[in-house]
């Protein structure tokens, strides 16, 4: 649970579904946690550089003492900056870099709804050029209601009473409007047995025995029907064909037409994407029509529609093969593989658990926009660490010297060091400010 409410009076009984560390909120904790204690790959340079940087300094210190002992004859001189050399090249700075600003990062992204799970993902997000979104409940709003139904042999509430009883054992959008739409109407509930789902082309089951078919007019096509596309009333609708087998033949009974809109902030979040010269594109099961439609809306660079479930990670793939970065965002199971495949994937917290479980960064809000952000953020994230590491080397590499000819005694290198580690500090936390 993530709220609460007040009970004055009666008795409400309730079932936890997930408690403890199983809750949404220990999640988020988990996560977060988790992110900020991993290291981004660069660390892996950083960690390699130290192996070598430590003795190097060693070195350094053992060779400023003897050329001040052997060659100018002053060993207490040569101790004191050897030690002031040790004192300024302790890697405190260097260490901080990159922890400082992953913490900093992740902690404000955790702030605006957006979950990273680890630093691997910070920095593949910087290379991202391709950004893919799922299309129901991801670009649209995933509430599609039914619009149209046309019946080519009874009457229109027969053919709703068909799809009611094929569509109250489904979970897919379409089939939860039939529902909504069916139990407004009081339309009575029909016996149904065999209920199959036929995966990305629809459902079948059998009706009072009748053997009915409710699915997409690819499925309708592989079964050999001929499309009267004329019957449909509504630009950009998402059509099912309702479909009978009696004596090995199959014919059509009907259409239902679904309109779902686009959410609010689409069209605003594939432009913050294209103006950071990111192409985008839209994967779907849908039909062409409304794939198409929900595209020109959005001013899309590409689009793909009719899309079955496996064949999603495989146009990812496509992209891939092509020499992009593809960010995948989807919200269902059937997204899953694609977000598994990309290179980042992008799951909104609003879908299943399935496809936040397949991603590297999770949306807790439906707000496309939030993708825009967790990509800017990553990169900002990254350039800070990539600023720290500079200025930690710089320090060093401008220290060092003057330790070693005796410019800085072990007090102001001390003060030195520290300021360094109290600017990198500082300008990680320069990405708290970040707004969207």
């Amino acid at each position: 649970m993530t709220g609460g409410a007040i009970n004055l009076d009666g008795l409400l009984e309730f079932e936890a579904t997930a408690v403890g560390a199983e809750s949404t909120l220990a999640k988020i904790i988990r996560l977060v946690e988790q992110a900020q204690g991993a290291k981004a790959p660069v660390q892996a340079l950083v960690d390699k550089i130290s192996s070598i940087f430590v003795p190097v300094v060693l070195l350094i210190a053992l060779s400023t003492v003897l050329i001040w002992g052997l060659v100018l004859n002053d060993w207490t001189q040569g101790i004191l900056h050897a030690v002031a050399v040790l004192v300024i090249a302790c890697p405190c700075a260097l260490g901080l870099a990159t922890p400082a600003a992953i913490m900093a990062g992740t902690g404000t992204a955790a702030r605006h709804g957006i979950l990273v799970k680890d630093a691997v993902a910070l920095e593949q997000a910087t290379k991202i050029d391709y950004v893919v979104f799922d299309k129901t409940g991801t670009l649209t709003e995933g509430k599609p209601e039914l619009m149209q139904i046309t019946s080519f042999k009874d009457d229109d509430r027969a053919l709703t009473a068909l799809a009611y009883a094929l569509s109250q054992h489904s979970e897919h959008p379409l089939a939860k409007a039939v529902v909504n739409y069916a139990q407004s109407q009081q339309i009575q509930l029909s016996e149904v047995s065999q209920f199959t789902v036929v995966a990305g082309k629809g459902v079948k089951a059998l009706v009072d025995q009748r053997d009915i078919l409710l699915g997409s007019s690819n499925w309708m096509r592989e079964l050999g029907l001929a499309l009267p596309t004329g019957q449909v009333q509504f630009q950009g609708a998402s059509v099912s064909w309702l479909a009978e087998i009696t004596g090995g033949k199959t014919e059509l009974l009907g259409l239902l037409c679904f309109a779902d809109k686009a959410k609010p902030e689409a069209k605003a979040a594939v432009q913050k994407l294209q103006h950071r010269g990111i192409k985008v594109a839209m994967l779907t099961g849908d039909s062409k029509d409304s794939a198409n439609y929900i595209a020109q809306q959005l001013g899309l660079d590409n689009v793909q529609a009719e899309v079955l479930p496996q064949g999603k990670a495989q146009a990812v793939a496509d992209y891939q093969a092509q020499g992009f970065k593809v960010a995948m965002v989807g919200d269902g199971i059937n997204d899953a593989p694609a977000l598994a495949q990309a290179d980042l994937g992008i799951a909104m917290a609003t879908g299943t658990e399935v496809a936040v479980s397949a991603s590297a960064i999770t949306l807790m809000r439906g707000n496309p926009a939030l993708v825009a952000s967790a990509l800017l953020l990553a990169s900002a994230t990254y350039r800070n660490i990539q600023q720290n590491l500079f200025w930690a080397f710089a320090f060093n590499t401008i220290g060092i010297p003057l330790a070693a000819m005796g410019f800085l005694n072990p007090v102001i290198a001390g003060a030195a060091m520290a300021c360094s580690s109290v600017f990198v500090v500082t300008n990680a936390l320069r990405l708290q400010r970040m707004s969207f």
